[in-house]
């Protein structure tokens, strides 16, 4: 994965030395884990996250998911071998409403 370096967040953060938002790079994580298990989700909250290093635009990553109890997921973001971003969220599969 990639943030291009036209992404409309960029520009204002930081003029002349752009670092990717943390709130883009979450939601890339959100995009990512209903892709990861296939399913939609509705993500209740994010209960740790810690910003390791900037994620600069282009530079590939991968966001590495692992379990850790029903309803909730770790993951790791992951750069040329370093860890940029680490956290737990919480969520619950969303369940389509029948009338």
């Amino acid at each position: 994965m990639r943030i291009a370096a036209n992404h409309p967040a960029l520009p204002g953060h930081f003029p002349g030395h752009p670092v990717v938002p943390g709130v883009v790079l979450l939601e890339t994580v959100l995009a990512a884990l209903s892709q990861h298990v296939g399913a939609a989700l509705c993500v209740t909250g994010f209960p740790v996250v810690k910003f390791l290093a900037p994620l600069l635009p282009e530079l590939e990553f991968e966001i590495v998911f692992s379990v850790k109890r029903p309803g909730q997921m770790a993951f790791e973001v992951v750069a040329n071998g370093d860890k940029l971003a680490t956290g737990t969220l919480a969520y619950e599969a969303v369940h389509a409403i029948v009338r």
